[in-house]
């Protein structure tokens, strides 16, 4: 049951959303993203007027996306989306649907900068893309061809060049999943993925693409939920301290953005009961907490919120690390370009065609 407290304003930064499934706000999102005035939201399959022609669904978007800003107070939020390519795609026609980036690796700058072009032209400021993880495993159920390659250079060399150009078109990269979810055997949408592998193991290979990415200036990082026994037997790679403060924050010197994958997924669910679980996750060098819809409720944020709150006043979580979280979160909101809904022509998406491999199965079924 979410809580019927107030909610201090600060705390609301600390969190992205994904909105219930439909084209149009409901109730119970809007009353959400009032409470909490979160600092982004994420845009699904179903908040999309697939029934709809282009001029018809861009204008039932444009139309939701005013209804958030208004909700929230803000029109300056990030607007995030899942669009890396083959089934995770969100988006109706004519939306370029392009094939897995393995598929399309060696012209990644071209497939970025048109996936950047039409992302913007939906709204979206965000992307949880590109991918950094290795396609290290080949029994790995959810990451494969998501990879750019097998090789830890290849990845970095593409994923780099398909950032850099998205980033070009208005659209911020996140890349994920740290510290690397290429080698696992597990879905961490439906279970807790676990790899027995040390810190110099990983530095040797999966953490590759990341240091590059960095190097590069990534400036935004998504976490995983896969538990690294060797390094923090104790909690998964999302609420570890020792992994994300220790590997990402100090070993490879990142002082960009982290935020979780979504805390609804199942490989969490032994430990989202936790009255710690949030204050955890600032404490481990997150940012921002994630809270979808499609696995879960996301007005867990509430309660999820109070704790952040709680555990503050209760000193559990410090002032210092509050505060230099909350300068990373007003440096990204800034970086953000504020991209408004607008129709591009044939002969834009006849183009972007051309950039790279094209997919024609099914989208991802994600509600």
């Amino acid at each position: 049951m979410a809580s019927a407290g107030m909610i201090e304003p600060w705390i609301g930064r600390h969190f992205i959303v994904g909105l219930r499934p439909g084209p149009v706000l409901g109730d119970e999102d809007r009353d959400l993203l009032r409470r909490l005035k979160p600092a982004g939201v994420i845009l699904y399959k179903a908040n999309f007027d697939h029934d709809a022609d282009y001029e018809g669904w861009t204008e039932r978007l444009k139309a939701l996306l005013s209804d958030v800003f208004d909700a929230t107070g803000d029109d300056g939020i990030l607007v995030g989306i899942d669009h890396e390519g083959g089934r995770v795609c969100r988006t109706p026609p004519p939306m370029t649907r392009f094939s897995y980036p393995a598929r399309w690796a060696e012209t990644a700058g071209e497939v970025g900068r048109a996936m950047g072009r039409e992302l913007a032209s939906i709204g979206v400021n965000l992307n949880f893309a590109p991918l950094l993880d290795i396609a290290s495993n080949p029994d790995n159920p959810v990451i494969g061809e998501r990879a750019f390659s097998s090789d830890p250079q290849t990845v970095a060399e593409h994923a780099i060049a398909f950032m850099r150009a998205q980033e070009g078109e208005g659209v911020l990269a996140c890349g994920k999943h740290f510290p690397g979810h290429g080698d696992t055997r597990a879905d961490s949408h439906y279970e807790l993925p676990v790899l027995d592998i040390d810190a110099a193991g990983l530095a040797a290979r999966e953490l590759i693409p990341f240091r590059t990415a960095i190097e590069a200036g990534l400036g935004c990082i998504m976490t995983s939920h896969i538990l690294f026994p060797q390094i923090d037997a104790s909690v998964p790679a999302t609420l570890s301290r020792p992994i994300i403060n220790g590997l990402l924050r100090e070993a490879l010197g990142f002082d960009g953005l982290v935020m979780t994958d979504d805390l609804n997924m199942h490989a969490m669910d032994r430990y989202l009961d936790d009255p710690d679980a949030a204050r955890a996750c600032l404490n481990s060098g997150t940012d921002m907490l994630m809270v979808c819809s499609h696995l879960n409720d996301n007005r867990r944020a509430l309660i999820f919120a109070d704790a952040i709150g709680e555990a503050r006043r209760a000193g559990a979580v410090p002032d210092a690390l509050i505060e230099a979280s909350q300068a990373r979160i007003a440096t990204c909101l800034t970086k953000a370009p504020r991209n408004r809904v607008h129709t591009l022509t044939e002969a834009a998406f006849t183009n972007h065609q051309k950039a790279g491999a094209l997919f024609d199965g099914r989208t991802v079924e994600v509600t």
